[in-house]
């Protein structure tokens, strides 16, 4: 068997693969400061040039960013996630969300039907959680709780790379809409929850699609009038 030598650029190209699969897989998740560049070059094997190299390519790409003075840092954990956050950023909110609109319909079909008993004690938690800041008008508490239950719903669809997609998505929308809107009302997610739990899927996605469009409404009612 014949043995091609190592070139300086396979090195590199090794580090970078090896290193985006940590971040990928989640062992080096998102805001993890990624070890000293003496600690990696001992552990890989390879020298500081390569090693720079490699972190080059890598927040190039996206995944990592650099903050002089504090270290390197995990920014995303997928490649493809970076290239759909550009794209989102592309786009206008109202495009964003119709994206969201198909993949919450989707999810909600497949939750009503793949949904498991811990799925559904998890979807009932973080409803309630949503309910309990809606009603002492917690504006922060409600968007973090209401990112848990989609979440939530979005995981008892049991599709893993739905569940990928979903991510980039929604966090696009929940960034541009922080911005955008200043005295947010909570949407009761009541309807969907319930449909959920009886196992409707076509009542489900029915509620997906009365709480976007109520979505889009006060978007397009806030883009009217700013003020």
């Amino acid at each position: 068997m014949k043995l091609n030598k190592t070139t300086r650029l396979s090195l590199v190209e090794q580090v970078t693969t090896q290193i985006g699969s940590l971040i990928e897989s989640g062992q080096w998740p998102v805001g993890y400061r990624i070890p000293a560049e003496p600690y990696l070059v001992e552990e890989l094997g390879v020298s500081r040039n390569t090693l720079r190299e490699a972190i080059r390519a890598l927040v190039h790409s996206g995944l990592l960013k650099t903050k002089p003075g504090d270290g390197t840092f995990v920014i995303s954990s997928s490649i493809l996630g970076v290239a759909l956050q550009r794209r989102l950023k592309e786009s206008n909110l109202l495009e964003t969300l119709e994206v969201r609109h198909a993949l919450e319909r989707e999810t909600a079909l497949l939750a009503a039907v793949r949904h498991t008993t811990a799925d559904l004690e998890n979807i009932k938690l973080n409803l309630a959680e949503c309910e309990g800041s809606a009603l002492v008008n917690d504006y922060a508490a409600f968007i973090e709780a209401d990112i848990k239950l989609h979440r939530s719903i979005v995981k008892a669809a049991h599709n893993q790379l739905l569940m990928d997609l979903y991510e980039h998505v929604a966090e696009s929308v929940r960034l541009s809409i922080g911005n955008m809107i200043t005295n947010y009302q909570p949407i009761p997610h009541s309807n969907l929850v319930h449909a959920i739990i009886e196992k409707k899927p076509e009542g489900a996605a029915a509620a997906v699609d009365e709480y976007i469009q109520q979505f889009k409404d006060r978007i397009q009612a806030t883009m009217e009038d700013p003020q």
